[in-house]
């Protein structure tokens, strides 16, 4: 940083830059060691947060906090997937009276400067914090707070002490020159995403559950636009023990790595696209130790996710790599690998076919190929044509579902197929199994094949 001034200037300009390094070095906390911290200390942070500025200086903003433990196990129940509500010292919940000041936002652009305002102060204090919109269902929450309807819920902020052990990672932050540009709008093609062809995109038409625009077919993506979209969105949670594992997917996950083929001790296996590592912890724990695992994704942001995500697991291993994949290609030499595993991450790539030639020349001859996909001909298939895709693209991206017996066709056209296994019966949590004809009805489908 260069400074033309001097003297007093220079020195509060040297201040301020110190000031503002230790405030960029704030990182969202989700897991929180339950202490208390005093009423008159949350009080003053509130206070801070009402020094940013407010749209026509309204102020139309109101703050519940929130330290009563039962109250925040009941704040965590009804956001659901936020564990950290019920560990934190105290949520302060971020209100707002509808009817003032709406235009761009402006009552929420006022409460958000805000919040920021009381995170940053927080961080001083030398608290731990978090921003969170998903806080639940907005009935309950009123019930639980008395909240009028006339004022709006916009989101809470957790503040406490960080776990021991607890992720001290920040997530990355876009270069400069992606996200400024000086006199007209300049941006790099792929941090802009694909969205369906239209005249206009209005805002107000846009929601997450509506989104008509949104471009979920993962063809009309380049490789770049997957990679900038999943190593940004993965740090929507923080790398921790559990994060984006659900029943479903768990026990999707166990049922599919039953399938892998008994590998020798010092087996080279692959997993391609795994995004948050869920997939990765399952499959780091089934391998013997010896084995090693590269995890090969589209973004250094997300083997970073991974690899911290591992660690927490209590799972990270020196025979564990990341690498990165370009264009679609393994960062691999012909013939290296023992088994090649996609975790539902062929329903999510630009090039079905190509993909699947990579994985053969990257095998050893006898090698073993093992993938899932979310199935189109199924009663998920069905309620993401119906319901699912009139969103927005999830955060792991793009993706649409394959018709069982299509993926099997691809892959017979490069491997010899060995096992197949239909999942899940309907949309919902079940992992449940079949092998036999109703296999191309399930919700996933996996196979497992070898390389000839």
């Amino acid at each position: 940083m260069v400074y033309e001034v001097h003297g007093e200037q220079k020195e509060k300009s040297l201040q301020a830059a110190e000031m503002l390094k230790e405030l960029a070095s704030r990182h969202s906390c989700r897991v929180f060691d339950g202490s208390a911290i005093a009423v008159e200390t949350l009080r003053q942070i509130v206070i801070d947060g009402t020094q940013a500025p407010s749209s026509c200086n309204q102020q139309q903003w109101h703050f519940v906090i929130v330290t009563d433990r039962e109250k925040l196990r009941h704040a965590r129940d009804i956001a659901g997937g936020n564990p950290h509500f019920s560990e934190c010292s105290a949520l302060i919940y971020l209100c707002f009276q509808k009817g003032w000041a709406h235009r761009n936002h402006s009552v929420v652009q006022s409460v958000a400067a805000a919040a920021y305002h009381m995170i940053l102060s927080a961080h001083l204090r030398g608290f731990a914090s978090i921003w969170n919109a998903g806080i639940g269902d907005h009935a309950a929450l009123r019930e639980m707070l008395g909240v009028p309807e006339i004022f709006e819920i916009q989101g809470a902020i957790a503040i406490g002490r960080a776990a021991p052990g607890a992720p001290a990672i920040k997530a990355p932050r876009r270069a400069a020159d992606v996200i400024m540009s000086f006199d007209r709008f300049e941006r790099p093609a792929a941090t802009i995403y694909p969205v369906k062809p239209a005249p206009s995109y209005p805002m107000e038409r846009i929601s997450n559950d509506d989104n008509p625009f949104a471009q979920w077919d993962p063809r009309a993506w380049s490789w770049e636009q997957l990679a900038d979209f999943r190593g940004y969105s993965v740090w929507a949670k923080s790398p921790t023990a559990g994060v984006f594992a659900s029943r479903r997917n768990a026990d999707a996950f166990a049922r599919e790595l039953s399938m892998l083929p008994c590998l020798a001790t010092g087996a080279h296996v692959a997993e391609f696209m795994a995004w948050g590592g869920t997939s990765t912890v399952e499959l780091r724990r089934r391998l013997a130790p010896g084995a090693r695992l590269s995890v090969v994704e589209l973004s250094v942001n997300n083997l970073d996710f991974i690899r911290e995500r591992l660690k927490q697991e209590g799972c990270a291993q020196p025979q564990t790599d990341f690498l990165l994949s370009q264009d679609g290609r393994l960062p691999f030499a012909d013939g290296a690998l023992d088994a090649v595993y996609f975790p539902q991450s062929l329903e999510q790539v630009p090039d079905l076919g190509g993909i699947l030639k990579e994985a053969r020349r990257v095998l050893k001859p006898g090698g073993a190929l093992l993938a899932s996909s979310r199935n189109m001909t199924s009663r998920y298939g069905l309620e993401w044509r119906q319901s699912e895709s009139r969103g927005q693209v999830p955060l792991q991206g793009p993706f649409t579902p394959l018709p069982a017996r299509a993926l099997r066709e691809a892959i017979a056209a490069h491997f010899r197929i060995e096992a197949e296994r239909g999942i899940g019966i309907a949309a919902g949590y079940d992992a449940e199994t079949t092998e036999g004809w109703g296999r191309y009805r399930r919700r996933l489908y996996a196979v497992r094949a070898t390389a000839d």
